[in-house]
């Protein structure tokens, strides 16, 4: 690989954004490709599937086959509560392939010996997100049931397009979470990607059971998103 598309590559991971290297079989010849110039890209449908899959692979063109190396962030789930839900979720996040952190600014949950081997942050969401900003690989799941701790990083996960937002709470509890981000002025339509009650519905009914259904849906909304579309649809929108 030329230093070039290297360095440019090396840019792209480290601000966790995926790109495609695509290389001429016939030529060798390489460019890189970054996600938010794939739409405008000759190749714009194979590479845009490449992204969603995170699969490489040889593409039949007009002038020779082609080569699309995928190079994608690893997808990420942030735990915004250090809470049983979340100790049972450490463990199975880790075995689907995901990385797995929590934040919870109360230092009594956030603990190590309540969480060995995890990534924690006992600081409060908004400190965090200065060093850590989410990006469209996170998916957020917000279970503290405490606004104080909850709603920035909600505000946030729904301003960068995280690719899985979840609350946990009842209906009741949701309405008043709805109320509270209008009034910060979160559009409806935007509010409405927020999956409140948390997880997909198989009548789970403790923490190990609601961890289960939390990371269902997380797989679900992370194999099926279709970002490209969305933007495409935003961009003729506007």
């Amino acid at each position: 690989m030329h230093r070039a598309i290297l360095a440019a590559l090396n840019e792209e991971r480290a601000a966790r954004r995926a790109a495609v290297v695509v290389t001429e079989l016939a030529t060798g010849r390489q460019r890189l490709v970054r996600e938010a110039d794939a739409g405008a890209d000759p190749l714009a449908g194979d590479i845009e599937r490449a992204i969603v899959s995170g699969k490489s692979g040889i593409v039949e063109t007009a002038e020779g086959e082609v080569f699309l190396n995928a190079h994608l962030p690893p997808a990420r789930i942030v735990a915004i509560g250090a809470v049983h839900i979340s100790q049972a979720l450490a463990p199975m996040a880790k075995i689907a392939g995901f990385d797995f952190e929590i934040i919870d600014p109360r230092t009594a949950f956030a603990s190590p010996e309540r969480f060995p081997g995890v990534t924690l942050h006992a600081e409060w969401p908004e400190d965090v997100l200065k060093a850590r900003p989410f990006d469209p690989y996170t998916a957020v799941c917000v279970i503290t049931h405490d606004p104080k701790i909850d709603d920035v990083p909600l505000i946030s996960a729904l301003n960068t397009g995280c690719f899985y937002i979840g609350a946990l709470g009842s209906r009741k509890t949701h309405g008043r979470r709805v109320d509270r981000l209008k009034e910060a002025g979160i559009p409806q339509s935007s509010i409405e990607r927020i999956d409140a009650p948390i997880g997909a519905d198989i009548g789970a009914a403790n923490p190990g059971e609601i961890a289960v259904a939390i990371l269902a849906s997380v797989i679900e909304a992370f194999r099926k998103r279709k970002m490209f579309a969305e933007r495409r649809g935003e961009t003729a929108a506007a």
